[in-house]
């Protein structure tokens, strides 16, 4: 489902499951292992996924299982998006298409989002399907997204073209498909450059209103 391969101090990190991407045990399990190897060696992240689809959210197969199934993977996946969220290199996402509910999260988790032009929906259909957003969803959602265009993106669930997903928030760039990966590349090279240390104590410093409300609700 997951491969990862180091470029130019880039730690590319690949998502595929010839589907939907769904975010589920398995999906977090590797996300994390590909971090820590990332974290070892390179100074920058690009996350890519399947042409067509990013992400389309957590894995409904689980949240058939019943209650507790759901409960153990929306905390599980809320402490690796947290983790993203904190991630002490640059985090660059190569958007490729549709990015729905925990993608869309991933989104916001991450800090250079590039996106491609076309048919697909980006962001936050809890609303739409009868769920309630979590606490790591608002805080995201808060610390991303334009105030402006907040209650469209969370209360309504408004699921944007990329186009808006970019004045939302949700994106910091569109371009057709062919540069997508090459785009995000040159980001990703050019933010590794940075010194981490300094990079890292910066991002903590910004985010940490929104990282210590989530930390409290996973503890």
């Amino acid at each position: 489902m997951m491969d990862i391969q180091v470029s130019s101090n880039v730690a590319i990190i690949g998502m595929d499951d010839g589907k939907a991407n769904a975010v589920g045990h398995d999906f977090i399990d590797q996300m994390n292992q590909a971090l820590d190897q990332a974290e070892t060696d390179a100074n920058a992240v690009l996350i890519k996924g399947r042409q067509g689809v990013f992400s389309g959210g957590f894995d409904l197969k689980e949240f058939a299982k019943g209650a507790d199934a759901t409960t153990e993977l929306v905390n599980k996946g809320a402490a690796m998006l947290l983790r993203l969220f904190k991630h002490p290199q640059p985090v660059v996402v190569a958007c490729d298409g549709h990015a729905v509910a925990a993608g869309a999260f991933t989104l916001l988790a991450a800090d250079t989002r590039i996106g491609v032009s076309g048919p697909f929906q980006i962001g936050l259909n809890e609303t739409a399907i009868g769920m309630t957003l979590p606490t790591f969803g608002l805080q995201l959602a808060a610390a991303r997204l334009s105030k402006r265009l907040q209650t469209k993106a969370t209360i309504q669930g408004h699921l944007f073209t990329p186009e808006e997903a970019m004045d939302a928030g949700f994106l910091d760039q569109v371009v057709s498909s062919e540069l997508l990966i090459d785009t995000a590349f040159s980001s990703a090279a050019e933010l590794a450059q940075l010194p981490t240390e300094a990079y890292a104590a910066n991002k903590l410093a910004v985010r940490a209103p929104y990282i210590d409300v989530i930390e409290q609700s996973l503890s």
